[in-house]
């Protein structure tokens, strides 16, 4: 076999620790000299905060970042001559200090409390009229990630499922998204059996910290790899019909894997394998749901998809492939 790829790795610090948070979140701030926090959360954080000072505080925060909330955000910042952002929250929340740093500049240390991944890509998303638009840009890259799995421990199971789903979906992407390399591949499989170890232990400290850990690597391959066919259904249902990041993401995944399988049986079988079984099997397992809702029209859905349907993927994609696919997540059928 002969390789030639081009892999780009995006530069940024991790600072890991259960119940470390405050510590590391001080460390940082006072690492990159900050004066002035501006804290984007959608509550207070003092298991986080406890240990700086936050010169404003933006709860603003809401799925798919609307465009309007950006724009508070981004007003915000410039007001209170914030020169770091801290977001602690899901991928709403890193999402919303991106849609700031995108035009301001600032740097944005990132404090997740769930597995979206999204602290570690150089991706953007912002919502308007109903249609999601996305991008890439390095200034958009939290400088720093702090994982504690400490924060994780409120989350209810169903949301810490579908998030840890939603990670997954990242991993299983990256295996033939448009840049997908051997790099890319092998960090995303490492990424599926933490996050399948995980899943399973997710009640547990050892099973969230296994989650945090897959999360990242998923999320790094996913930077690197690019959006696959699942994320472009995804990113555009979410836009179109304002859904649950997660849910959808999770919905979606089993039917996405099943109608490429077939065109990639190798990278299906590592997937498979880095599982430790099928992945209807995990998510009977954990209680995870393949049945999508709020789609009211899998025909306008499909109209809606297939102009960002990646030249790449490992087969070709038709109008009603979409809406066989989005049909069959409607129903929960067996993918």
């Amino acid at each position: 076999m002969t390789w030639q790829f081009e892999h780009v790795t995006l530069g940024q610090r991790v600072r890991f620790g259960t119940g470390t948070a405050a510590d590391d979140v001080a460390a940082e701030v006072a690492r990159l000299g900050s004066r002035r926090v501006l804290l984007i959360s959608s509550k207070p954080v003092p298991e986080v905060t406890a240990k700086i000072d936050v010169a404003a505080h933006c709860t603003d925060v809401a799925p798919h970042v609307p465009v309007e909330n950006a724009e508070r955000a981004r007003a915000l910042a410039l007001e209170s001559g914030a020169d770091l952002l801290v977001s602690v929250g899901g991928g709403s929340t890193t999402g919303l200090a991106k849609a700031v740093a995108l035009t301001t500049g600032l740097p944005i240390v990132a404090v997740p409390t769930t597995y979206a991944g999204s602290e570690a890509t150089n991706v953007w998303g912002l919502t308007e009229a109903a249609r999601k638009t996305t991008g890439v840009d390095d200034r958009v890259l939290p400088v720093t990630v702090v994982y504690d799995a400490a924060l994780t421990a409120s989350l209810p199971l169903d949301l810490s499922i579908a998030s840890g789903c939603n990670a997954l979906a990242h991993c299983v992407d990256s295996m033939w998204a448009p840049r997908a390399d051997p790099i890319n591949q092998a960090l995303a499989l490492e990424g599926v059996r933490a996050l399948s170890r995980g899943l399973r232990l997710v009640s547990d400290a050892e099973g969230r910290e296994l989650m945090l850990h897959g999360a990242y690597l998923a999320a790094v391959a996913f930077a690197s790899a690019g959006s696959g066919l699942h994320h472009k259904i995804c990113h555009v249902l979410g836009g179109a019909y304002n859904l649950p990041h997660a849910q959808t993401h999770t919905a979606i995944l089993p039917h996405v894997l099943a109608f490429n399988a077939p065109a990639v049986p190798e990278a299906a079988a590592r997937i498979t394998e880095a599982l430790g079984g099928g992945l209807l099997d995990l998510y009977d397992e954990i209680g995870a749901s393949h049945e999508l809702h709020g789609v009211p029209d899998v025909r306008e859905a499909a109209r809606l998809v297939l102009p960002s349907v990646p030249e790449s993927n490992p087969r070709p994609v038709t109008e009603d492939d979409l809406i066989s696919l989005l049909a069959a997540a409607q129903k929960g059928l067996d993918a």
